[in-house]
């Protein structure tokens, strides 16, 4: 079974930094590209960045751009999210997904929901108001 795990969510106040983590189990997260997305109460979930299989290719969503960052480090088979600069409209539930058609070095655009598999259980980020 292919499994991830995010981790690293909770209640941050507005300009406040989190970072996320997505953690493979029981495989090697370098044959991947790895998929970050959110749901939003109310709202239908979204792809919020990519990153490559190589790392050489990262794509971002327009909310999110130059607040957001994501990398990966092979040797602890985990990929990273850093959030910066939170604002309330972040409040979501933080997805990880895996995709290993490498659609994110591919194409220049935030990752579609249908193209990623073997999708984590989400962790929670609150940014107050």
């Amino acid at each position: 079974q292919l499994q991830v795990v995010e981790s690293g969510g909770g209640l941050v106040q507005p300009g406040g930094s989190l970072r996320l983590s997505c953690a493979a189990s029981g495989f090697n997260l370098s044959y991947w590209s790895i998929g970050w997305f959110r749901q939003a109460p109310g709202k239908e979930r979204e792809g919020v960045s990519c990153i490559s299989i190589s790392g050489g290719t990262t794509n971002y969503a327009e909310s999110v751009k130059g607040r957001f960052t994501t990398s990966r480090d092979n040797a602890k088979n985990t990929a990273y999210l850093q959030m910066n600069s939170l604002k309330p409209e972040d409040t979501a539930v933080y997805y990880c997904a895996l995709d290993t058609l490498n659609k994110c070095g591919s194409y220049y655009r935030p990752p579609l929901e249908f193209e990623y598999h073997h999708w984590g259980q989400g962790t929670q980020v609150t940014v107050s108001s």
